[in-house]
This record gives C-alpha cells, structure tokens and sequence, in this order.
C-alpha cells in the first residue's frame, strides 16, 4: 500500500511590500482625512493657545563678611545664646533658597503686593494696553468681590491655592559648576514676569537681613543678660566680644541691601514668548493623524482578509 506523505501548509510569513503599497494606496482617502482632521486640530488648538513668557534672573550668592566673628573656643557658650560662629555663607544661601519656595514666605508674596487677581482670574494679558483680561466670572473689577461657582461657594483662593498656582510659575535652579541661583517665573504678562522676579529677589534679601537682625539683637539681649550675672573678668570678656560680634552682624546687615543673593543679571522684559510652539505643535499633530489613518487602513485591510479567508473556507466546506 502506497502511503502518501501530506505536508502541512505554512502561511508566508513575509512581508510583500507591493501588498503594503497597494493597501495603503487604496486607503489613501481615509489616510488623508484623518491627516486633515488633525491638521485642522492642531492648527486649532495651536491658535488658542496664549502666549506664555518667561523672565530670569542670574544671582550670586552674596559674600559672607562676617568673617570677624568669634572663634571656635567660644563655640559652646556662643551656641547657647543661639549665635552663629563664622561658616554660615553658603548655609545662608542655602536656607534663603530654601525660604524662596516656603509656602509662608510665597503667601506673604503674594498678599503683600496684591498679586491675587493676576494669578487666579485672569484669561489673558492685553499686550496693547498692558494690562490683564479678567474673568468676570472669577473676579469683579467694579465690585471688587469674588464670584460664587455652581455650589454657592466663593471663588475667592485660599493661601494654599495661590502658593500651588505661584509654584508652577516658578523655576529655581543653581549651578552646580558655578553656584550661581537661576530664578524664572512664567507667566501670560512679559511685564509682570519680569515685575515679580524683581521684587521676589528683593523681598527675600529684606526678609533674610531682618531675620538676621532679629536673631543678632536677641543675642545680643541675651548676652547682655547674662553679662549682669557673671562678676569673673574673664567670662565678661568672652561675653564682650560676643555681643561684638553680634553689633557687627547687625552693622554689616544694614548696610547691604542684597544681603543674600547679589544680583548679576537682572531680570528684563521678555520680548519673545517661551509657549507655546504653535509650528511644532501642527507638525506633531499632523503626524499623529496620518499614522493613525496607516493604522486604521491596516486594521481595516486585516478585518477584511480575515473574512475572505473565513468566506472562502466555508465555500470549500
């Protein structure tokens, strides 16, 4: 008996690019509608978008002249009355970059200089006038109130609101090469951009030399203090050059106005928006839509193969 021997079939695994051209050329329709249609979104999207603007500034840390502080002998009693001994420069800088992002300091910021209204309810910034759009249905100008949303509650922010928002307008980095402090704040106004990093560098070097100054007086009383109850001549002297210390921090204090941070390239007005890339933003979205109509044609000519095979199984059937 002849036994013949059946080989089993094996699809071609191959890919036939003339296949590949001629599907995706007879789905050139649906790949060009669905390019058009993402084109038209994109260019869409792209216009509604405001300008956004970015303003820095390059500081240094300021130097620490407080090098004619006590010495390390008198490092125990000094820690007592809460004195810093000499070494605090790049502390300093470190705390003061620190304090720049605190919450407590952003929201005496922002209360401080009314800057309420321009980060919560406004839509735009009128680059004629100069001055911001604002939403009415957040803010009343001639009122001065705040609005209510759907559930009655006012839309007044709270401190935690304005700090997140603040936040996300705010760039702090530093050179690790150089130790130089970057400061950026975006923002719809070039001029307010520009505005509030000014007086966030101000406020900070004013509020790190009155913290300053507050803590040397309280030493300063402190030792004063002190000073009464001791009668050994050679403690009063160790006492004397701390209170010293204490009057030359207070002196020097008062005398620089960048206490912290020294300014070497101020920030200006920006005259070019950072955001958003409107040509990018087309490009990219054109490119979505022409790959995701290849992909539809594809899925479409899968769907269609696989029920001509079934069709044609089923006839043989």
């Amino acid at each position: 008996m002849n036994q013949t021997q059946e080989h089993p079939h094996y699809p071609d695994d191959e890919i036939d690019l003339r296949e590949l051209f001629a599907t995706l050329w007879r789905g050139k329709w649906i790949i060009l509608l669905f390019t058009a249609i993402f084109a038209a979104g994109g260019v869409a999207y792209a216009l509604s978008q405001p300008n956004v603007y970015t303003a820095s500034a390059l500081l240094a840390p300021a130097s620490d002249d407080n090098g004619g502080r006590v010495g390390g002998q008198l490092a125990g009693l000094a820690g007592l009355a809460g004195i810093n001994l000499g070494g605090g420069g790049s502390n300093r800088t470190v705390i003061a970059r620190e304090v720049l992002q605190s919450r407590a300091f952003l929201s005496d910021f922002i209360r401080r200089h009314n800057l309420e209204v321009p980060l919560m309810a406004t839509s735009g910034w009128d680059i004629v006038r100069e001055e911001w759009i604002i939403d009415t249905d957040i803010y009343s100008p001639e009122t001065e109130q705040w609005g209510v949303d759907s559930k009655g509650k006012s839309r007044e922010p709270t401190d935690w609101d304005l700090v997140k928002t603040f936040r996300d307008q705010l760039r702090v980095s530093e050179s690790r090469d150089t130790g130089m402090v970057t400061v950026s704040i975006t923002s719809l106004s070039p001029l307010a951009a520009q505005q509030w990093i000014t007086k966030l560098v101000r406020d900070l070097n004013e509020h790190m030399r009155e913290q300053e100054v507050s803590e040397a007086e309280a030493s300063i009383q402190y030792l004063e203090g002190k000073l009464q109850e001791v009668n050994i001549a050679g403690m009063q002297q160790v006492f004397y050059q701390l209170i010293e210390s204490e009057t030359r921090t207070i002196m020097l204090a008062s005398a620089q106005r960048e206490y912290v941070f020294r300014t070497i390239d101020p920030a200006v007005v920006p005259q070019e928006k950072s955001w958003p890339n409107r040509a990018l933003i087309c490009v990219v979205a054109t490119m979505l839509g022409g790959m995701l109509g290849v992909f539809v044609v594809f899925v479409t000519a899968l769907v269609r193969s696989g029920k001509a095979e079934s069709t044609e199984i089923v006839s043989k059937a």
